[in-house]
């Protein structure tokens, strides 16, 4: 018998890994719906950030100093503010999450995904920049919800071996929702493009209804009493609680600005075109494919926590190169980037819910958010007043800002050894 050749064999092998992930009749399947639902989430979340630079040109003024300001219109602080708000006003999917504890799963995410989109598709009406913001800042907890619940109902239908793979295909969804913005963002050109962008968001909530029947409500049976307070955690849990908010408040002072000043720097400080802007984006793709499976590798062969530890390093080094120098090292920085935030997303899903029980899984994610929310408003804030003291326009500009911001807390990221391995863990 001839041995099958090598391309076979390893064309086996990805069927095999495709097979795994993604279930069949997959489109008809509760994860199906749930991956469409991640992606309508994460287009509308990042919206606001693809467009950052058009809605500073639109409404700012252009300085005569030497600063932020005289480049892309607004100045870093404002900026930063601005992203800030967005990311406070993420504080109430604390207790969003929480009433999906008393209320359902289902219940809460068809309500805050169809009036998060309808916020968001109202923002393309902003006749300010703080209008904007006020916009996207009622849109956020809704959205920031959804994403939430998203994570906690496909960890709890899915089995223990699946479900870091189920929590990849999420990931994806959500990556491919985010990319798609950023894309049209550099094809719809025009004075008031990002308007046309944010009323896209309206889209989906005529098709959604459909797609969210076929999602159940998952049930667990547990000894677990109901909590009398809203947002209240068991007292014996609230330390591994704390130790993951303190570990998705370091992710959140790195990703926070990694991620939302991506396009003011690219666009206005390196003056990439938009539509160049919007091909990286689109081959990025492959790079967030490729390191989202090396996340869920890494996640069932070495665990979580050291897949949360390289993804978190590895954020912070590709955003520092990316802001470190021009254009090149930007492509090179944000491609990457990408791919490490596809490591990262879908292991510090799994520990963020698969440590805790059925009756409070939503609230501790909720509490976990609100540690992400101020580590990111943190990193925003703290980036944006030192770009603002740096007094440096060209490329590098981002550099100095960078790395103070990024660098001093990873030290707190040995804390994830505090916790245990969740793995192999049964849910309850």
């Amino acid at each position: 018998m001839a041995k099958p050749s090598l391309s076979s064999t390893r064309a086996c092998s990805l069927a095999e890994v495709w097979a795994d992930i993604v279930p069949r009749k997959f489109w008809q399947s509760a994860t199906g719906a749930l991956f469409v639902i991640a992606l309508v989430a994460g287009f509308a979340q990042f919206g606001a950030v693809a467009s950052l630079d058009d809605v500073a040109r639109h409404f700012g003024h252009h300085a005569n100093k030497e600063s932020l300001q005289s480049v892309v219109g607004l100045s870093g602080s404002v900026l930063g503010i601005g992203l800030a708000v967005l990311r406070l006003a993420s504080l109430g999917a604390l207790p969003l999450a929480s009433l999906a504890d008393r209320w359902g799963r289902t219940t809460m995410l068809r309500r805050t995904l169809l009036v998060g989109l309808v916020i968001t598709a109202s923002a393309s009406l902003s006749p300010s920049y703080w209008i904007f913001v006020l916009c996207f800042a009622l849109a956020r907890p809704l959205l920031s919800t959804t994403s939430t619940l998203i994570q906690v109902i496909t960890v709890e239908l899915s089995s223990t071996n699946r479900r870091i793979n189920r929590l990849v295909v999420m990931s994806a969804g959500a990556g491919i929702g985010a990319g798609f913005a950023a894309i049209l963002h550099g094809t719809i050109r025009g004075p008031d493009s990002f308007r046309w962008l944010f009323a896209l968001a309206l889209l989906p909530v005529f098709f959604l209804r459909p797609l969210l029947r076929r999602v159940p409500e998952p049930t667990f049976h547990s000894d677990d009493v109901t909590m009398a307070r809203l947002g209240s955690v068991p007292r014996g849990t609230r330390e591994r609680v704390f130790i993951v908010g303190v570990i998705v408040f370091v992710i959140g002072v790195i990703s926070g600005p990694a991620s939302g000043f991506t396009f003011v720097y690219g666009e206005g400080v390196l003056k990439i075109r938009p539509d160049l802007v919007a091909s990286v984006v689109a081959l990025s793709a492959l790079t967030g494919l490729a390191g989202l499976l090396l996340s869920r590798y890494l996640s069932q062969r070495v665990g979580r926590r050291w897949t949360v530890a390289l993804g978190a390093l590895a954020t912070a080094a590709t955003a520092s190169l990316a802001y470190g120098g021009g254009k090149t090292d930007f492509v090179i920085g944000y491609m990457f980037g990408v791919a490490a935030g596809g490591l990262l997303a879908p292991a510090i899903a799994a520990l963020s819910t698969e440590l805790f029980s059925h009756s409070f899984r939503a609230t501790a994610a909720g509490w976990i958010v609100v540690a992400g929310v101020l580590g990111a408003i943190s990193g925003l804030l703290f980036f944006g007043l030192i770009g603002d003291s740096v007094h440096i326009t060209g490329a590098g500009s981002f550099r100095l800002p960078a790395l103070l911001t990024f660098l001093p807390l990873l030290p707190l990221m040995l804390l994830l050894w505090r916790l245990p391995e969740s793995s192999k863990m049964e849910l309850t």
